[in-house]
């Protein structure tokens, strides 16, 4: 039978297969992380879908608030409470590693406001009198940070909405649910790019058989957009199925992502806890918040037990100076200082807390507890349903690349 076209040009169909689900797989991969926001014109567009009438951005992207949230709802359903984890602080300890700069921003308070309220009063009290207060400052400071840590510890549910702070803080900053994504999955992502050869090459065959006995020019599009759909599919289900090991003749089967459990976790936890809920972050979320007003209703009500013990020293003499409204006053105006001061010192507690909390060890050892079903349902669902645009992405691409090589190798 004589051949139509060169024995070449046949030769080279399963291999331009190979590389357009190669291709395809990478660029649909790319098109899954890329652009961080909508590149193009946004004349038209649905909001949280990645394309528009003119333009693309990244599925993962697009959808970062949804997929934060389900991760978040996942994650803490499984993995952690944040009361439990506030639990592992010690107050005492707490209090310790705070209360140097705690005396030190006291200090200088006490000083700022007695001089603006009572400055002839205060400038002429013996200096055994204000070291009193210091010494007082000292004794008191320890229970005051103890008592309000503990305080914290109960209502922890009420001063920090740590999903609100997670899912905003992943929209702001969409590279780290990108970075989330791609760490976890890094080994994934290259057997998808890969596998887009080698299924491509197999289906290339049968593309080859086809085209030897029937040339139409529909065929190699047609080809195209099965080899870029079916390489995605083929190469997205192999990574989550089987959910358990299966055994077939001597090998053992299981999806490459759930066989990975322990790694994932360790990457997922490390992640998550440097970059996002790191303790500066949480005390962040604490202090500006949409609870952040429980926060500093709890801290002015321990602020003010403080400044009653701090003063009754010199009570009598300021009340005769200024009177009783004045010196309400005055202490509302300590607590206030108080207040604003504190998020300028709290790093001194940052150390001590991290080593405490240890979150990142907790969540990883949890998450690396999790049956395998539980294990994919941490992050699978985040994007299982937008599966369908990464697989039609390819197959689009892959029509596109067959199209050309009508063109290109076959034109009369």
């Amino acid at each position: 039978m004589a051949l139509k076209y060169e024995w070449w040009e046949y030769f080279l169909i399963p291999w331009i297969a190979g590389f357009v689900g190669y291709i395809t797989n990478v660029l649909a991969l790319q098109m899954t992380f890329y652009p961080l926001e909508f590149w193009g014109i946004e004349i038209w567009r649905i909001k949280n879908e990645p394309w528009g009438l003119f333009g693309w951005q990244g599925i993962i992207p697009s959808k970062a608030e949804k997929m934060a949230s389900i991760a978040f709802e996942l994650m803490t359903a499984k993995l952690f409470n944040i009361k439990e984890i506030f639990q592992k602080l010690d107050p005492t300890k707490f209090s310790e590693v705070m209360s140097d700069s705690v005396l030190l921003m006291m200090d200088e308070v006490i000083n700022e406001v007695a001089t603006e309220y009572m400055p002839s009063v205060w400038n002429s009290l013996p200096q055994e009198v204000k070291d009193d207060i210091v010494l007082t400052t000292d004794n008191e400071t320890g229970s005051f940070l103890t008592e309000f840590m503990q305080d914290m510890q109960e209502h922890v549910d009420d001063i920090v909405d740590i999903k609100q702070f997670t899912v905003k803080y992943c929209v702001e900053n969409k590279h780290l649910i990108v970075k989330i994504f791609q760490e976890c999955g890094d080994k994934e992502f290259i057997f998808i790019r890969r596998s887009g050869f080698y299924f491509g090459f197999l289906f290339g065959l049968v593309q080859m058989a086809i085209w030897f006995v029937y040339d139409a020019s529909w065929v190699l599009a047609v080809a195209g957009f099965l080899v870029g759909w079916f390489t995605n599919f083929i190469a997205l289900k192999v990574i989550f199925r089987p959910l358990q090991p299966k055994k077939f003749c001597f090998y053992e089967f299981q999806g490459i992502f759930l066989k990975r459990q322990k790694e994932v976790s360790e990457i997922f936890a490390r992640v998550i806890m440097t970059e996002i809920l790191h303790i500066r972050a949480i005390w962040e979320a604490i202090f500006g918040g949409p609870l952040s007003s429980n926060f500093f209703a709890m801290l002015r009500a321990h602020t003010l037990v403080f400044t009653d013990k701090l003063v009754a020293e010199i009570k009598p003499l300021a009340v005769a100076a200024m009177g009783a409204e004045k010196f309400s006053r005055m202490k509302e105006d300590i607590a206030q200082k108080v207040i604003d001061r504190l998020p300028d010192i709290i790093d001194n507690s940052y150390e001590y807390s991290e080593e405490a909390l240890d979150m990142e060890n907790t969540v990883a050892t949890k998450m690396q507890e999790l049956s395998p079903i539980e294990f994919e349902g941490v992050l699978h669902p985040a994007f299982e349903e937008d599966e369908i645009q990464l697989i039609l992405l390819g197959g689009i691409l892959g029509a596109l690349v067959g199209v050309i090589q009508v063109f290109t190798l076959f034109s009369d």
